[in-house]
This record gives C-alpha cells, structure tokens and sequence, in this order.
C-alpha cells in the first residue's frame, strides 16, 4: 500500500511537470522555427551569415521580384526590388526577416 501512494505521488508530480512544458500562444521563442520570412518594422542589428544568393532567394519566396544592387552593410543585405508592381527598398537582417520601404 506505501507503494503505491509513493508511485502514484510520483506520476502526479510528473504530470505536473509535463503541463508546465505545453506551448503558449504567442511565443518569441517557438519550438520549431518557422522558415518563411517575414516582413517587420525595422530590421534587427547583428552579424548576416546569409550568402547573396541565400538573400535574393528569401526576397523571392516574400514575393520580390527583380532584386537589384543587393549589397551587404552593417550586417543588412539591402537592395531594390519590385512587390505588387511598386519599387521599394528592401533589407534582409540575420534573422532573415525582411523589412520594405
């Protein structure tokens, strides 16, 4: 009988734990990256390790077409590009998210 109350306070204890591990809505920090870029306000500073045909493809899967004078600069790939028949300017940060202007 001391037993099983032992293992059955011990696989409460457990399953507590495993609760307390579930997902949230809305995390900054998901579990599994999702690899699609994603167009933000401002670009995020930090070193860019995406090679000039990594950033034009990522231009191309947000929809840009015609990515011109793509140059890197303070750890942002920018350059000119056309979306929805309007030219604008577009930088990729190391996060891969893209920012538009």
């Amino acid at each position: 009988m001391k037993r099983f109350v032992i293992a059955a306070a011990a696989m409460t204890l457990c399953a507590g734990g495993a609760m307390a591990q579930s997902h949230q809505a809305g995390s900054h920090n998901p579990a599994v990256k999702n690899g699609a870029p994603h167009t933000i306000a401002a670009p995020a500073k930090g070193a860019n390790s995406f090679t000039e045909d990594q950033a034009r493809g990522r231009f191309a899967k947000a929809g840009y077409t015609g990515v011109t004078k793509l140059t890197k600069r303070d750890g942002l790939w920018q350059g000119s590009a056309m979306k929805g028949g309007k030219r604008a300017t577009v930088m990729l940060d190391y996060k891969g998210n893209i920012t538009a202007r």
